[in-house]
């Protein structure tokens, strides 16, 4: 079984064992340039392919079944369609199988090359049913995830391979896993949140996320029901790592590079 949805995103040594991470991501301030808001179309919503079967643009279900035994791997993409900022047009026609929400809060701004990432993430899938022992740079299908060739970005990720305890109560951690996720999304930032599926064997699982930086993934580190999911699974796992990555899209290239996060800021 995999570990909470929130304590996923916590920072290193809120989970890691002793040694295994790099120091504190709070101790740096939260830096946020913010662009122009970016007005989405109707042809702009993407349709999932054939890996993913749960609806991209719908929350994940947060139930002990939805997360202790989920069907298939989860593909979580915050909708595009969301409201926008204060003073900007929203009228929109619903188009495609999947219609976008309409979310209490105002979308969080976007630039235009983490919009073009968060099109390509529709088709995002591991690319090997043994993804949670395979090494992060292998386990997705990055290499057919294209973008715009004058486009050039970086972006923070995060994985998380965990294995729970046998006979551990999920319960009260599955409802605090909810109202974690939906402050992450709520804050901002938060490009991608994919989930999988225990392994039948081991039980090892992975989960990652992808945010459009740094300083929004420590911003969501520190919300209240993030911190209060961290200590309900504390006593949840049999095994946990966390590591982090930095995500690269260089300008004269399409494809994107994957390497481990080596330190300094990374993104806005």
């Amino acid at each position: 079984m995999a570990a909470a949805v929130a304590s996923r995103l916590a920072p290193p040594e809120l989970h890691a064992k002793p040694g295994a991470l790099a120091p504190s991501d709070l101790a740096m301030s939260r830096r946020r340039q913010i662009q122009a808001p970016i007005s989405t179309t109707p042809q702009d919503v993407l349709q999932p392919d054939a890996h993913n079967e749960h609806d991209p643009h719908r929350l994940p279900d947060f139930d002990e079944m939805g997360l202790a035994a989920p069907p298939h791997p989860i593909l979580y993409l915050p909708p595009l369609l969301s409201k926008l900022p204060e003073g900007y047009s929203h009228y929109h026609e619903p188009s495609g199988r999947f219609k976008p929400l309409s979310t209490e809060t105002h979308l969080p701004d976007i630039d235009s090359v983490s919009l073009s990432l968060h099109k390509a993430l529709h088709k995002f899938h591991p690319v090997t049913d043994e993804y949670a022992e395979t090494p992060y740079e292998e386990a997705f299908n990055w290499s057919e995830l294209e973008l715009p060739e004058n486009a050039e970005r970086e972006w923070y990720a995060v994985s998380f391979r965990s294995k729970r305890k046998e006979g551990s109560d999920g319960g009260p951690l599955y409802e605090a896993d909810k109202q974690a996720h939906e402050e992450a999304v709520r804050n901002g930032g938060l490009i991608l949140y994919w989930y999988g599926i225990p392994h039948p064997k081991t039980g090892l699982n992975l989960a990652t996320c992808i945010w459009q930086s740094r300083a929004h993934a420590i911003a969501a580190h520190s919300g209240p029901h993030h911190i209060s999911a961290m200590r309900l699974a504390a006593a949840s796992y049999e095994r946990y790592e966390l590591r982090r990555y930095r995500i690269s899209k260089v300008k004269g290239e399409r494809a994107l590079s994957v390497e481990p996060y080596d330190g300094g800021d990374v993104g806005w």
